[in-house]
């Protein structure tokens, strides 16, 4: 048979021998108890802490254990990566343990303390290059200086030892846990954790359930296994950046087609939600990708009642500089917070009739945007309000339309809303 027919599965023996590879540079991060979730879903809900690790991810594993399979000719030569996020990190730390230069392409635009944290893990076995507006034209440059200098490409997701080194969390679970597993929780980006850890579940514990969670505005995995096919998406949402890729591997899509129970899409809004509780009320930081398989609990509710869930935890390197982001995300999906485009009359007064007697008495206004008109005998303004409670809405739209202050409602209009907020 053809080997281009072959479906690659990794086998149980390349699983162990990654481990044994990766152990000195990888910690087995803890399988946590989490007392608040398996209160809320009535289940015994368990994270595994791989936003613990040095380099804040899972990204490590695969990292490192492709990088070590290297032949002494091909490390001579180095390596070379594309990424702006935990991917970047493995391969710098990889590059510095095992002494090889690695060359690290991201886009231009790569938050500061990203391309600094890069730094400082891969010290001066790395050369780190800003190309381009975008992923895409970093991967490009990327793939150019491979094909010209004969360098190895250290794909994020879509290779054989990289899949075999993110596959050693499965291993691990299943050592620390006391109690046979009924579900994992695993985000699911390119594609190489899912398939790792999925095969070895498939062999030593098949009946536990994994479900695959990715962002809803990036479905690539859910898309293609629908389609039956790898397929690329036109446009994705990239806030959930270490999830969001346009189209999963090559070698990720058939392994995940075959051992997923599910796969299931989270709105962007419930991911900030999540970010936001783990912090406020776990001290857990988490960045959105690693918020991603929490945050599928409250969709599973009824299945896991009374299973024993385990959550992977994929990475915690959240930019501090997206805070107001998440915060607006949160309230958004929460119903909580609302933007309207607001008629004032031109006359003394007017705002303050909205303020004391449109708006309720915890209302509070966010956003307020309003140019005067000369010659008009009303003047618009964009008005954002925070709520209490999402059941404040329509009262508020009701008084709003009585006294005429009604002009239109910002939230379901993503096109006007993007250009007037």
């Amino acid at each position: 048979m053809n080997k281009e027919n072959v479906t690659y599965f990794p086998s149980i023996d390349n699983i162990k021998e990654a481990a044994d590879t990766i152990k000195k540079v990888s910690a087995v991060t803890p399988l946590s108890p989490s007392l608040r979730y398996s209160e809320y879903c009535d289940a015994n809900v368990l994270f595994k802490r791989e936003d613990l690790q040095q380099v804040r991810s899972y990204k490590i594993r695969g990292a490192y254990n492709k990088i070590s399979s290297l032949t002494f000719e091909e490390s001579k030569k180095g390596v070379v990566c594309a990424s702006a996020g935990n991917h970047a990190q493995g391969v710098a730390l990889s590059c510095k343990l095992l002494e090889i230069e690695g060359t690290i392409y991201m886009p231009a635009p790569t938050p500061n303390q990203k391309v600094e944290q890069v730094k400082m893990f891969g010290g001066d076995f790395i050369d780190i290059k800003l190309i381009g507006d975008t992923f895409d034209d970093a991967y490009h440059a990327a793939m150019l200086e491979c094909e010209q200098l004969s360098k190895t490409f250290i794909h994020p997701f879509n290779d054989e030892k990289v899949i075999e080194g993110q596959a050693t969390i499965g291993l691990e679970i299943l050592e620390q846990s006391k109690v046979p597993i009924d579900y994992v929780f695993i985000a699911v980006g390119g594609g190489g954790l899912a398939a790792g850890l999925s095969t070895v579940f498939k062999q030593l514990s098949p009946h536990t359930k994994i479900i695959g969670v990715e962002p809803e505005g990036a479905p690539s995995m859910s898309v293609s296994i629908k389609n039956n096919r790898n397929t690329e998406l036109e446009h994705i949402e990239k806030f959930i950046d270490g999830a969001a890729v346009k189209r999963v591997g090559d070698l990720t899509f058939p392994i995940c087609k075959e051992n997923l129970h599910h796969m299931i899409t989270v709105p962007e809004g419930k991911v900030c939600e999540t970010i936001l509780e783990l912090y406020n009320k776990d001290a857990i930081v988490v960045e959105p990708a690693g918020a991603l398989s929490i945050s599928a609990l409250d969709f599973y509710a009824k299945e896991i009642k009374g299973k024993n869930v385990v959550c992977v935890v994929s990475g915690s390197n959240n930019d501090i500089t997206r805070t107001s982001e998440i915060k607006e995300r949160a309230l958004l999906y929460a119903n909580l917070k609302h933007y309207f485009i607001v008629i004032f009359p031109q006359r003394s007064g007017a705002l303050k009739e909205f303020v004391v007697d449109i708006l309720g008495p915890n209302d509070d206004i966010t956003y307020f945007q309003y140019a005067k008109k000369t010659n008009r005998e009303n003047g618009s303004a964009v008005v954002g309000v925070q709520l209490k409670s999402a059941s404040d809405l329509a009262p508020l739209i009701t008084k709003m339309k009585q006294r005429n202050f009604y002009g239109d409602y910002l939230n379901d209009k993503p096109d006007l809303f993007q250009f007037l907020v």
